[in-house]
């Protein structure tokens, strides 16, 4: 054995020493980069072995002889010293081939088809202990955090293609819901309340547990709890009480409370909200059961509810409504949901069926993690466990339970010892009180009132005698498509049907062989007890998911499930291992994620079993484990009947289930000492620990082709006993793992040909990729067919499908060949790890499956094949409407509030339309249609505001403040964002662009092809509306006399939105003034005659210096193109006798002498960021490019938008009139939407978004924006994609966002739906926007406002007037596509800031609405506290709501200097605009006042001038 010595050295130091291992090649003659070795001491040959890769050798980096080096970082954790001797050898990969690893990030979002990629990246690499891992082609950074090899947990290891990876996030969306049911304030056995053990107890721990991990979850902490009402009809509640109550099964009034206290946070220190906490709970009961109550009025007596009868179900579903919109509000900054439910309870709830059953089937399909933590002692039954409400009250009903695999278990019970006891109690005794016998139970009162010899348990009674008594079938019908026997007697179903999977017989079952195999009615893990379930079957949504059990249609099932009597065999909460269920790809859907203990089973690892006083100290515990495995497979008992092998276990059960994970929590905190933790570390891997030696036995080795699982624990391999105690899952709650990206299950043939429609269809990428290029203007890099594929399976993924992993039997050359997690097989023999050397002919196949839908994708030469599996009879879907009320912060009330629960129908997803969309590259053919589930990013452009400054900065005591500049920006405005729009689309000018901020000119990036943005629309015309208005700012040139007149339109919005505007000061600006020559950042040479032609414009036009100057050549532009907004600019500083550029830049158009870039004659010009392009240049120029000819494939490329409100920049204009909009004569129109002649507000074009180029993924996505700017309005811009790494995609936004800063400008991220309002699908149900009521009674004698104007105007100027209180406070409009045009108008602001939305709507009665239907799915969120007939508010006033996009530390970067605990700005802001709205220091009257002032000075002003002007509007 030889030895080396050992150095050490630091990565990046040195070039040649970069690698984890440096070695001399002359000492290793045979080995090559790829290869693994181990290096270890040779005294310690049992202790820690080191597995590192050689990852380059070269003669350049090499160490002395016999020396090798590896990087210090990994020595220190090894603990391996410099200088001394160890022994270093080869070893065959698979020999140390990982099971299980598990990979934690933070900070970024990485999808499911980066998972897969990395997963790609990462196999056949070696790994250890904490290694980073950068993947810089997808700019993804991780770490590893823990593996499992042969049943134990290691140090290193290498990751194969069978290598299970999990990933786990340490910034995830959390939602923690504490039950604030009746126990909350019952005493513990150690004295404590159960709040006190939930609070001071598990979250503190929890929150130290996040500190100490480095966790930044995004957390919200909602309070919740069910109050019942002692009424016996709804008449006995007074009307106000009505809007959200419901009634359960028995007929009892309750009504749901949600407190939300902390919404959307991050902290570096949690421990501050539990002192918050602490302070709801004092109050929390006596507010909710105390809600209603009202002077003289009677209202029934309120309790509240115990945990069992709590809103359990409905508070995941709640949760579930927010994540499943995970696409809509992307965060580049976040992976991973998880929802938490904390209660007082001991893990049994009592539900509805069809909401366990809608429960199930969302968190199960949108891969959502589910913890249930209970703060009560564990009860000596299974649990979770879930009593469905019993609706049959015939004495001899049974209850009928459900154990829910979904649901991820933990108790908590406190450290604390009592001196007299060891003893926990696990029983909650009743307390001693004399009980209403109205509040037992009817069937719990009766329970075993029928003969009790029946249903005892422990006689040896035969129970398969009476199961046969109780099951005699019906006579088949005819629909029955399989023959059926009469059933002889009674045989278990588990061997029959073990036995046929074991023996891979499915296709030789017959009837006559197997007289007993029946199908099982209900959903495997919801078993039904009701005699009355039966007649309700041919709707019912319970049947089997099972896929064996939907072989006929829906109502021949009555014919093959047994007639359920009521006394029929159910689950035994006390026993449940009896009962085993069907395999369904549903309950492997999470299996991937656990890893395998000892005897090859999955394992919980805070699952313990009852560890006798005589075991051996952990170190010994591998070796014994290692001993008892090959034992028990010895002498394995060959009992059929039993699915699992009691025997094999014993000796495990007598140390912990994970042995050394209960006893190494020591060892988890010392950054992963290994020391004796792993004996035996590096045998030889056989395929399954169970299976290596027990091949003559029946010990099911649990893959795919196992036919039965256990009904209780998540992984389903695990058998209950009373001795398993269940402990606190902490790693699941602090770095909760990401849905697996593999599984393992497939139906068999049988079950695929009698329970599936199957359905096919082949593309040709290659075939469509050549049409699209021949067709296309601009020409894109198509994907090639293997691309396709890739990216074909990658889109699956990311809807949340899983590649199903399944192990092959060799002989069967024609089978299923299954995609290892890695991705692809190629079609051979021989198991899936083996990759033959690349055959003439790719051949791959990929197996994918979400709940009961597969996909086959199959990649042959240049053919993909697609083939779907649907299951034959769906279930239908459910609907559950839900009313609530919720209390978010900065509320002052309990609002009614409703929302609805549906499964969603996957199997209608169009796959079929997103392929193509992927072949052919994102064309327009293929639009992306909101039932895709596309990315979006959604983005507001804001000029950064200077008067926020003010009040953080130097407190000022009012917000109201942000009309006072007097300065008027437009220009610059104007001229930023040409500068970022040029930035944006990679363009760069011949002549540089005057940069305002620096001396120097800008120099711009040159444009990659293609990375376009957005356009206009075909049917544009001039804009010479009569109001060519401007918003923003009523500010005065100042040392600028370059702007010769106000605008018309700029001044009437000016003076519409800021009426505190000194009317005589803005009429100093009227004088006309000669322009200083080099403002607008053309060189000029002089000024133009009077008499100059057209033609002499256009060549001065065209000079190379002092021309409009033209954009470098860049791919589908045109040479000689210029932007119109330019064009303007430039003729304005030459013109001299008051010719308007627009009328000059049309007539060249018309003279043929430009023409809009795309080629097309029928564009007119428009002002703005529009390009043209000079027709009459050299044709022979070797710079010369012809227009694309194509007007719709050049706007899919290049962002053109139009400005509004600024043409008073190009053309001197007549000063408008300086009265507030909303006390003129005639109003002038709220936005661009309402004047201009271009109706589509938004248009989208096509987005290259790896600008950087890093990705090894072909990426694209879409940019939609609007299509027209205009100063002081907010800008949007969305990005759109599917086929993009968020990494990636993350990466262009930033880059952007860093550019808009450099413009003067801030881009905000902003939600889908920044209002959350009622009536609307998308929102979050525990967010609803604040109601500021507008006191509207501030008039003198009461007088009302506006009496002066006619009635029909009066909603549209209460409007304006509540848009000029909005301008005050610094509030922006933003222009939204009309939805519906019967709803009354309504106009949505966003703060400059962007950190707070507001939205006003006309409060007239003209508009009456009724509530829609409670069927339909946009059910009430009523946010007015009146009923829901209509939706309008009865009151005026604002709806207030907060961006809860805005990253945290930004929204907490703005606290007030030098005030009180560190005030917000942003609730500094509320507050004053609360103040104001209600008058308070007479501040709402002032500004009354103020603005009739500005109008009498105004008449007279235009009396006294005796204008003969038209007037104004």
């Amino acid at each position: 054995m030889k030895l080396y010595k050992l150095n050490t050295h630091t990565r990046g130091c040195n070039k040649s020493y970069d690698a984890d291992l440096v070695l001399n090649p002359q000492d290793h003659p045979t080995a090559k980069v790829g290869n693994v070795v181990e290096i270890y001491a040779p005294e310690d040959e049992n202790g820690t072995h080191l597995l590192l890769q050689i990852t380059e050798l070269n003669e350049q980096s090499k160490t002395g002889r016999n020396v090798i080096s590896i990087e210090s970082c990994i020595a220190t954790a090894f603990k391996m010293r410099s200088y001394s001797n160890v022994v270093m050898q080869i070893v065959n990969p698979a020999d140390v081939a990982l099971d299980s690893i598990e990979i934690t990030f933070k900070d970024q979002y990485m999808g499911r088809s980066e998972m897969w990629r990395l997963k790609t990246y990462l196999t056949n690499t070696c790994v250890y202990v904490n290694k980073k891992i950068d993947y810089n082609d997808m700019q993804i950074r991780c770490q590893v955090y823990e593996m499992w090899s042969q049943g134990e947990r290691v140090a290193s290891g290498v990751i194969t293609d069978d290598t299970k990876i999990v990933f786990r996030s340490s910034t995830s969306m959390v939602y923690l819901f504490l039950q604030m049911s009746s126990e909350m304030w019952d005493f513990d056995i150690h004295g404590d309340l159960y709040f006190e053990k939930a609070v001071n107890g598990f979250l503190t721990e929890l929150f130290q547990k996040w500190k100490k991990l480095g966790c930044n979850h995004e957390v919200t902490i909602v309070l919740f709890s069910r109050t019942f009402y002692a009424a016996k009809s709804l008449d006995e509640f007074p009307a106000h009480m009505r809007d959200c109550l419901q009634q359960d099964y028995k007929g009892r009034f309750y009504e749901d409370f949600y407190r939300v206290a902390i919404q959307n946070e991050r902290n570096d220190d949690w421990c501050t909200v539990l002192a918050q906490l602490r302070k709801l709970f004092t109050s929390y009961q006596e507010t909710v059961l105390r809600y209603h109550e009202r002077q003289n009025m009677r209202i029934p007596q309120a309790t509240n509810s115990t945990a069992t009868q709590g809103n359990f179900l409905e508070v995941l579903n709640i949760s579930l409504n927010t994540f499943e919109k995970h696409y809509l509000d992307r965060t580049f900054d976040r992976t991973g949901q998880l929802s938490v439910v904390i209660t007082p309870g001991v893990g049994v709830f009592s539900v509805d069926r069809e909401l366990t059953n809608i429960t199930k089937q969302r968190i199960i399909d949108n891969g959502v993690g589910s913890d249930l933590v209970c703060v009560g002692e564990q009860p000596l039954h299974a649990v979770p466990l879930l009593k469905f409400h019993n609706k049959d009250t015939t004495l001899t009903s049974a209850d009928d339970y459900s154990l829910p695999h979904w649901i991820n278990l933990s108790f908590y019970s406190t450290n604390k010892k009592i001196a007299y006891s060891s003893f926990i109690p696990r029983i909650k005794l009743p307390i001693l009180s004399s009980v209403d016998e109205s509040d037992v139970e009817e069937n719990e009162r009766n329970f075993l009132s029928c003969n009790q010899s029946e249903y005892i348990h422990n006689s040896l009674f035969d129970y398969d005698a009476y199961d046969e008594q109780i099951f005699q079938p019906l006579p088949a019908q005819s629909t029955c498509s399989l023959q059926r026997v009469v059933r002889a007697k009674k045989t278990s179903v588990p061997s029959f049907e073990t036995y046929a999977y074991r023996n891979n017989d499915w296709e030789n079952l017959t009837p006559t062989k197997i007289p007993s195999l029946r199908r099982k009615m209900s959903d495997p893990d919801i078993h039904h007890g009701t005699s009355g379930m039966l007649a309700a079957l041919t709707d019912s949504t319970n049947l089997s998911e099972s896929l064996a059990s939907e072989k006929n249609a829906r109502r021949a099932i009555v014919s093959i499930a047994p007639i359920v009597r009521p006394g029929r065999a159910l689950i035994n909460p006390f026993d449940p291992s009896h009962v085993t269920i069907k395999l369904t790809s549903n309950r492997r859907r999470w299996t991937h994620i656990f890893p395998k203990g000892p005897t090859g089973v999955l394992i919980q690892q805070h699952h313990y079993q009852a560890v006798p006083a005589k075991t051996t100290l952990a170190v010994s515990y591998h070796r014994q484990l290692q001993q008892s495995n090959s034992n028990n497979n010895n002498n394995t008992n060959n009992n059929n009947d039993s699915d699992y092998n009691s025997a094999a276990g014993d000796q495990y059960d007598q140390v912990s289930t994970h042995s050394m994970i209960s006893l190494s929590k020591s060892i988890v905190s010392q950054n992963f000492v290994m020391g004796e933790e792993k004996s035996d570390f590096f045998k030889r891997r056989t395929n399954s620990l169970l299976t290596a030696t027990a091949s003559a036995a029946n010990v099911p080795n649990l893959t795919a082709t196992q036919a039965k699982s256990y009904v209780w624990g998540a992984t389903g391999e695990q058998e209950w006993t009373p001795a398993i105690t269940t402990g606190v899952d902490w790693k699941s709650l602090s770095i909760p793992a990401c849905l697996p990206i593999t599984t393992d299950y497939f139906p068999d043939k049988r079950s695929l040909h009698n329970d599936y429609v199957i359905s096919d269809y082949t593309l040709l990428p290659d075939d469509v990729n050549l049409d699209y290029a021949r067709s296309r203007a601009v020409y894109r890099k198509p994907l090639s067919t293997e691309e396709v594929c890739k990216e074909i399976v990658s889109q699956r993924l990311a809807q949340g499908f899983q590649l199903i992993v399944v192990e092959e039997k060799p002989s069967n050359s024609n089978s299923c060949c299954s995609a290892s997690g890695s991705g692809c097989a190629v079609t051979s023999n021989q198991s899936t790890s083996a990759v033959l050397p690349p055959s003439s002919e790719t051949k791959k196949e990929y197996l994918l499956s979400i709940g009961r839908i597969f996909h086959k994708i199959s990649l042959s030469g240049s053919v993909i094949t697609v083939t779907g599996y649907r299951p034959r009879h769906p279930y239908p879907p459910i609907n559950v409407d839900y009313r609530y009320r919720f209390h978010a912060p900065q509320h002052e009330t309990y609002e009614i509030s409703g929302v609805n629960f549906t499964t969603e129908k996957l199997e209608n997803f169009n796959w079929n339309h997103m392929d193509l969309y992927i072949c052919t590259r994102g064309d327009v053919d293929y639009p992306l249609m909101e039932s895709l589930k596309y990315w979006r990013f959604r983005m507001y452009l804001l000029p950064r505001e200077s008067m926020v400054n003010k009040i953080v900065s130097f407190g000022s005591p009012r917000c109201d403040i942000f009309t006072e500049a007097v300065v008027d920006n437009t220009r610059d405005l104007i001229e930023d964002f040409v500068r970022l729009i040029e930035n944006v689309s990679k363009l760069k000018r011949q002549i540089g662009r005057k940069a305002r901020d620096s001396p120097t000119t800008h120099s711009l990036t040159k444009r990659r092809h293609s990375t376009s943005i957005i356009s206009r629309p075909p049917n544009q015309g001039l804009t010479n509306s009569p109001f060519r208005e401007r918003v923003g700012s009523n500010r005065l040139p100042e040392k600028r006399p370059s702007i010769n007149v106000r605008s018309k339109l700029e001044a009437s919005r000016i003076s519409r939105i800021f009426p505190g505007t000194d009317a005589a000061a803005a009429a100093t600006a009227v004088a006309v003034v000669p322009r200083d020559d080099q403002d607008d950042g053309f060189p000029v040479d002089n000024k133009f005659s009077a008499n100059i032609t057209l033609a002499e414009i256009f060549e001065a036009m065209k000079h190379p210096s002092t021309g409009v100057g033209y954009f470098s050549q860049t791919q589908s532009l045109p040479s000689c193109t210029f932007v119109s907004y330019d064009a303007l600019m430039w003729l304005k500083a030459r013109l001299t006798n008051g010719r308007h550029p627009l009328d000059l830049l049309e007539a060249m158009r018309k003279e043929r002498m430009i023409c809009h870039a795309s080629g097309d004659w029928n564009q007119p010009v428009v002002p703005g960021f529009v390009f043209y392009y000079v027709v009459q240049q050299d044709k022979n120029a070797k710079d010369y490019a012809p227009p694309l000819n194509d007007y719709s494939a050049f706007v899919n490329e290049w962002l053109e938008i139009e400005f509004q409100g600024c043409s008073f920049l190009w053309h001197d204009e007549p000063t408008p009139s300086h009265v507030p909009n909303f006390l003129r004569d005639t109003t002038a129109p709220q936005s661009w939407t309402d004047y201009c002649k271009n109706k589509r507000v938004y248009r989208q074009s096509h987005l290259e978004i790896d600008v950087n180029q890093k990705s090894d993924r072909m990426e694209w996505g879409h940019v939609k924006h609007h299509t027209v700017m205009q100063p002081g309005f907010a800008f949007e811009l969305v990005v759109e994609w599917v086929t993009s790494s968020g990494p990636i995609v993350s990466d262009l936004i930033s880059g952007w966002m860093r550019k808009a800063n450099h413009c003067n400008y801030q881009l905000v991220s902003v939600p889908a739906d920044p209002m959350a309002e009622p009536f609307t699908k998308k929102s979050d149900p525990l967010r609803g926007p604040i109601f500021i009521p507008l006191c509207v009674t501030f008039l003198p004698d009461g007088a009302a406002l506006f009496e002066e104007f006619p009635e029909d105007s009066r909603s549209d100027r209460m409007l304006f007037l509540q848009e000029a209180i909005l301008a005050r406070f610094g509030f922006s409009p933003c222009v939204l596509e009309e939805t519906n045009k019967d709803l009354p108008k309504e106009y949505q602001y966003v703060h400059c800031t962007g950190n707070m939305f507001a939205l006003i709507r006309c409060a007239s009665h003209n508009y009456q609405m009724e509530s829609p239907s409670r069927q339909e799915a946009n059910v009430t969120r009523c946010v007015y506290g009146h009923t829901n007939n209509t939706n309008v508010p009865k009151k005026v006033g604002f709806l207030w709501a907060w961006n809860h996009m805005i990253p945290n530390k930004k929204w907490k970067a703005l606290t007030i200097n030098n005030s009180v605990d560190g005030e917000l700005f942003q609730l500094k802001m509320l507050k004053d605009f609360r103040e104001f709205c209600s008058n308070s220091d007479q501040r709402l009257a002032n500004f009354w006042a103020n603005c009739q002032e500005l109008k009498r000075k105004s008449l007279k002003f235009e009396n006294n001038n005796n204008n003969d002007d038209p007037k104004n509007i």
